[in-house]
């Protein structure tokens, strides 16, 4: 019998694709793809050696795994590739990356299909 749980999550995840999604840009040196991403938000919390607490958040695209293919071999995100949203006319710059030690990336569910991609706003090009 199938895993109830993992039909329900592909589900989801198939209509968070359909119904949730714009595209962007995923950037690696001179590699790139086209992925459609949802948007979201991550908010780090981290405290120094005297006990002060800084909040970052971060700007997060969910990206299906499978759809993160560079130059023909599939990949996970590394700290410094870029991805690149338009938006009224502009092109907005992120740079993939997470505060402290933290990882650039996390899987968003528990099947390893979606990725949370952490991201931090470098540039604006256009007008």
């Amino acid at each position: 019998m199938a895993d109830m749980l993992e039909q329900g999550s592909t589900f989801l995840e198939d209509q968070r694709h359909r119904h949730m999604t714009r595209p962007v840009a995923y950037r690696r040196a001179a590699a790139e793809v086209s992925v459609s991403a949802t948007i979201g938000r991550t908010v780090f919390e981290q405290s120094d050696d005297r006990g002060l607490v800084s909040r970052v958040e971060s700007r997060d695209f969910l990206v299906r795994a499978e759809d993160l293919v560079l130059a023909g071999s599939a990949v996970l995100p590394k700290a410094g590739d870029t991805i690149r949203e338009s938006h009224d006319g502009r092109t907005l710059v992120y740079e993939v990356m997470a505060p402290g030690s933290e990882p650039p990336f996390r899987y968003s569910d528990p099947y390893r299909r979606t990725l949370r991609i952490h991201t931090k706003h470098v540039g604006t090009e256009g007008p």
